[in-house]
């Protein structure tokens, strides 16, 4: 039986920075935390992968998602209470299921697909993956990138998620992004 997270209750706006490896999401968050004087989400998976890689240079299994999926829940249910008007989110669990069917020939578990339909966020940054890929332990599609970008974006599509895709160098990338969430505040 899968344990059950729930997303704590706030008034921030929970703003998501989804797309493909290496397209500068963490900085963006980072940033965006900054300027807003807020709290921002890290990547559970970048933690719980980096452990694994480095105790035994394991690779993220379909039995890691899960664990994944649930420590990204908890992650932000622990930073939501220190946030102030918005929470940035490095990923959440709608990257865990592209990231499963891309890597797991199309699988998705039930059960992540149904944490996914139990929590809200209000809106969606796509990163375009016209940054240089830039290697590490854990990246592993440096050759298809635009692939990739656009299977991130069909979910957001099929889903009917508000979204807007950032492109250029990172301060055209928070620009943007800083003029569509003031019109967000009012």
């Amino acid at each position: 039986m899968v344990e059950r997270i729930k997303q704590k209750k706030t008034y921030c706006k929970r703003i998501v920075i989804y797309g493909p490896e290496s397209t500068g999401k963490t900085t963006l968050a980072h940033d965006l935390a900054k300027h807003y004087d807020t709290m921002w989400v890290p990547e559970y998976a970048r933690e719980y992968l980096q452990k694994k890689w480095d105790l035994y240079r394991g690779k993220c299994s379909l039995d890691d998602l899960m664990n994944i999926a649930l420590g990204q829940i908890k992650m932000e249910n622990k930073i939501i209470s220190k946030s102030k008007k918005f929470i940035f989110c490095d990923t959440n669990i709608l990257v865990t299921k592209v990231w499963s069917e891309t890597h797991f020939s199309g699988y998705c578990s039930p059960e992540i697909k149904n944490i996914l339909k139990s929590v809200r966020y209000d809106y969606y940054f796509l990163t375009n993956v016209d940054v240089p890929w830039v290697k590490d332990d854990l990246r592993d599609s440096p050759y298809n990138r635009e692939e990739m970008f656009n299977y991130f974006k069909n979910q957001l599509n099929i889903n009917k998620i508000q979204y807007s895709v950032l492109s250029g160098d990172k301060d055209q990338r928070l620009k943007k992004a800083i003029l569509i969430l003031d019109k967000i505040l009012g």
